[in-house]
């Protein structure tokens, strides 16, 4: 059976309708195609099973007796071609008990004959309300999942920017010096101009300046020659050497002592370097990518850091944004994390309440992107409903209040439709109007979003 795309948000949904009676057939035909669903029938389980194989439906109405294949030998291989489609079974009366067991083998639900017009209609849009979320949820996390630990996420306007900037810095060689606070991705943006350049056949190498001692910093960049210190039974490459044709990340790089920093200097300006206790000069065919949390200028400043080897490091000085500085990206970014860990830990969520979401807009963020996705890991290990509640978030986010804007209250006796109404706005407010996104966090479709705004036009609201 062909793979599902993504539906077009104007395109009807396709319903099979299988039955051995031509008047039922045209009798459903004509119910259905009045709700504005496009209609294709077949008279038999086989011809149905064919037409399946040929071109996807969203739905399949069968009935449950007919000669040759029967309605539920249809539904066992319509769940083989694809497990996600939705059946809805046609059973006379006296015949529930097989109608039961259509609905043990994976049927959505049944409707009982004679057919009654606003069960039928209903059953049939709740199945393919439940068909259509499906396929954005396994769609959404097909695109989530595409995504990398060499990219950036996120569709802010300093995102945009920053990845600009990325695109065309990437192909050069020029040395690159990140910045901004701990937890913001200045590794995964590091990873991203690498494999974005012409280095990127060539190895990805990373030194953490804070996490190694001092003594062995100097060894481990530019390696040491046997005999070199006591315990150096032979030679080893530094990751200069490792590097060679790719790049080298230099994370925390002020923390890097003054006398290391005047051999750094030297590689940077003239490519050579010796390994310790050696006497060969070799030669570096690396960039280089640095980071830091700290102020460099203050550092500059202060003596503890050289003011030729930061200009040195600062041909492309890329400042990170902190996510306080991007909180459009907080719904995606949590998104993201919700798709990772729901899967690590074998669990399925629908998504995250609008309360939720605006409670995580409205928060600091101070361990910035790190600290969202250490939060959304703690709500899929503790929540126990189908959706990340405000009880899930850790106590700093759930204390924070959303803005009057944010919050969603409503008097004793307000109608549904203008509390149903409120909830999509606001979601889609925090979603910044990607429609897919929202219905994924409020549990329902897109296509029902766009039902409900162009019903709103229609009255003129």
């Amino acid at each position: 059976m062909p793979d599902t795309a993504p539906r077009s948000d104007d395109a009807p949904h396709r319903v099979l309708v299988v039955d051995d009676d031509e008047a039922n057939r045209v009798t459903l035909e004509r119910i259905l195609s009045r709700e504005g669903l496009d209609v294709v029938h077949a008279a038999s389980g086989r011809e149905g099973l064919e037409q399946l194989r040929e071109s996807p439906v969203d739905l399949v109405l069968t009935d449950l007796k007919m000669p040759g294949m029967s309605g539920i030998d249809l539904l066992k291989a319509c769940k083989h071609l694809e497990p996600d489609l939705e059946v809805v079974v046609m059973t006379a009366y006296g015949t529930v008990e097989t109608a039961v067991e259509a609905m043990k083998e994976g049927a959505y639900d049944f409707v009982s004959k004679p057919l009654r017009r606003m069960e039928l209609v209903n059953t049939v849009r709740k199945a393919l309300e439940k068909r259509s979320l499906s396929v954005e949820n396994r769609h959404l996390r097909q695109r989530l999942a595409a995504i990398g630990e060499g990219q950036m996420i996120g569709r802010s306007s300093v995102m945009r920017t920053l990845l600009d900037e990325v695109e065309q810095v990437a192909p050069s060689d020029a040395t690159v010096l990140l910045t901004g606070q701990s937890g913001t991705g200045k590794s995964r943006l590091a990873h991203l101009l690498h494999r974005m350049s012409r280095r990127r056949d060539g190895r990805f190498v990373t030194v953490n300046c804070a996490a190694i001692p001092e003594t062995l910093l100097e060894s481990e960049l530019f390696g040491y020659e046997k005999g070199a210190f006591t315990g150096a039974t032979g030679r080893k490459e530094g990751r200069f050497d490792l590097a060679n044709a790719g790049t080298l990340f230099l994370d925390e790089v002020t923390e890097m002592k003054p006398a290391l920093q005047v051999r750094l200097l030297r590689v940077l300006q003239d490519g050579a370097y010796e390994r310790v206790g050696g006497t060969e000069t070799l030669t570096a065919d690396v960039r280089v990518i640095a980071a830091s949390n700290r102020d460099i200028e203050e550092e500059v400043a202060k003596g503890t850091f050289r003011e030729d080897l930061f200009y040195r490091l600062n041909v492309i000085p890329m400042p990170v944004p902190s996510l306080s500085e991007r909180p459009d990206d907080v719904p995606i970014l949590a998104q993201h994390f919700l798709v990772r860990y729901s899967d690590k830990n074998r669990k399925d969520f629908k998504g995250i309440t609008p309360e939720a979401m605006g409670a995580m807009q409205a928060y600091g963020w101070p361990g910035n992107v790190r600290e969202l996705e250490n939060a959304i890991e703690r709500a899929v290990v503790l929540c126990r409903n189908e959706r990340i509640g405000i009880e899930d978030l850790p106590p700093a986010v759930r204390q924070v209040r959303a803005t009057p804007s944010q919050q969603l209250c409503f008097d004793v006796g307000t109608p549904l439709k203008t509390v149903e109404r409120r909830m999509i706005e606001e979601t889609l407010r925090l979603t910044h109007g990607d429609k897919a996104l929202a219905a994924s966090l409020m549990g329902i479709t897109a296509r029902t979003i766009y039902r409900r705004e162009a019903e709103w036009k229609d009255e003129g609201d």
